[in-house]
């Protein structure tokens, strides 16, 4: 559900005191302890992207990267050959289950032989759309309201994945029902007026068609996640859980539109880590807004 090496330093020596360059024999290995952030997930994106794993920066500039059920054997001897060298800047943590796309047969927005979640309802002008996953986009054409297919919701317009998962869908001019809102399945809905970056340690709610609506707070952004099917990165990391079917279901925090579930590891019953791709990508790269 997809660099750089690290580099050597050269050392001078007195160039105020002594008014010349030392000469230096041979270079220097750059210290893990300097290191930047991005150097380290470079290296990461280069030499680990396995899938079953995860990574993301923390504030403190610590890597925490995650590997699943299936990460195991030769798998986990190379993760770990890699992430040692980075010593105590890599933190390896292990997830429960397998990450995967949150995808299903069921209820709510049908196309091919899946059933995805509407995320948010968007438009540019007086033309109306709405954005999913871009794994559920790439798998239809054409997008229905109900499992026998008969009322069209629309056609799919644009959709990404790997690299990121968003996918937007035109809606078609007979169906006129798509308020700007996300249903709280308590017979109640939250008006959405905004769009955001989430940030973190901001609290939380996801929407979908499975679990409907459940409750966290993210845990990081900037996340990259190795599905099988390939490398999706720049996700909001959460300690909200999600279940199949769940894809392209809504993230948001009061009346701000934050994302669209991707994917994750985990379920509602016993807790689970889950993604989402960021929307204010999805609304810049179409030009549509929330409303």
């Amino acid at each position: 559900m997809k660099f750089a090496r690290i580099t050597a330093v050269l050392g001078s020596v007195g160039l105020a005191a002594a008014g010349l360059l030392a000469t230096q024999a041979s270079a220097a290995p750059t210290p893990v302890s300097t290191l930047s952030a991005s150097a380290i997930t470079a290296t990461l994106s280069k030499d680990a992207s396995i899938p079953g794993t995860a990574w993301s920066t923390q504030p403190d500039g610590r890597i925490i990267v995650s590997y699943d059920d299936t990460v195991t054997g030769s798998k986990f001897a190379s993760l770990t050959g890699v992430t040692k060298q980075f010593g105590s800047r890599v933190t390896l943590e292990k997830l429960p289950g397998k990450l995967t796309k949150y995808i299903s047969g069921g209820d709510a927005i049908y196309g091919g032989q899946y059933r995805c979640s509407l995320g948010f309802n968007v438009r540019s002008g007086s033309t109306y759309y709405f954005l999913t996953a871009g794994h559920c986009g790439n798998i239809a054409s054409s997008w229905y309201a109900n499992s026998a297919k008969t009322t069209l919701l629309g056609t799919t317009y644009g959709s990404s994945f790997p690299g990121n998962d968003y996918a937007i869908v035109k809606y078609s001019t007979s169906y006129t029902n798509h308020p700007g809102n996300v249903n709280l399945y308590n017979g109640s809905y939250q008006d959405i007026t905004t769009a955001g970056n989430a940030t973190v340690g901001q609290a939380v709610k996801r929407s979908g068609s499975t679990t409907h609506v459940h409750s966290g707070s993210v845990t990081a952004t900037n996340a990259t996640v190795n599905y099988a099917e390939g490398t999706v990165t720049g996700l909001i990391r959460t300690n909200v859980c999600a279940e199949g079917g769940d894809s392209g279901g809504a993230l948001f925090a009061g009346t701000t539109a934050l994302g669209l579930t991707s994917g994750g590891s985990g379920n509602c019953s016993s807790g689970g880590t889950t993604f989402f791709q960021p929307v204010t990508e999805v609304l810049s790269r179409y030009g549509v807004s929330v409303y």
